[in-house]
């Protein structure tokens, strides 16, 4: 599998694949590292949802993942993990901080989470 430029390495891999939640649905479950490193994808390019790389499984599994994963409160337990995975050395924008554009504020019932992670150098 090719690997993108957003993809998660095996360090974060290994430290959040442990608090992923894996509830079986009645179909087998698209693989969860291909479906994140989708999410971070579309996180960090802003390429809309239906432009994502074939490589990181349909779309819709991708969306609905996330939404659900939003939901439950699972994208919190990841950000923590990480950063004590890192020692707390890691910088973080959340967009519910920052101020959109009036276009962009203006759209009704759109919840849309920008997460960008980085690790602080000493």
């Amino acid at each position: 599998m090719a690997h993108g430029r957003y993809d998660l390495t095996e360090f974060e891999w290994k430290t959040i694949e442990p608090l992923l939640p894996n509830k079986p649905r009645g179909v087998p479950r698209v693989d969860d590292r291909r479906v994140l490193n989708g999410i971070f994808h579309h996180l960090r390019s802003g390429s809309p949802w239906a432009d994502l790389p074939e490589r990181y499984g349909p779309c819709t599994t991708v969306y609905n993942r996330f939404n659900r994963w939003r939901k439950a409160g699972v994208w919190d337990k990841l950000m923590d993990a990480i950063i004590a995975a890192h020692g707390g050395k890691v910088q973080m924008i959340d967009s519910t901080s920052v101020r959109v554009h009036q276009q962009a504020a203006a759209q009704k019932n759109r919840v849309e989470m920008l997460v960008s992670v980085a690790v602080a150098e000493d």
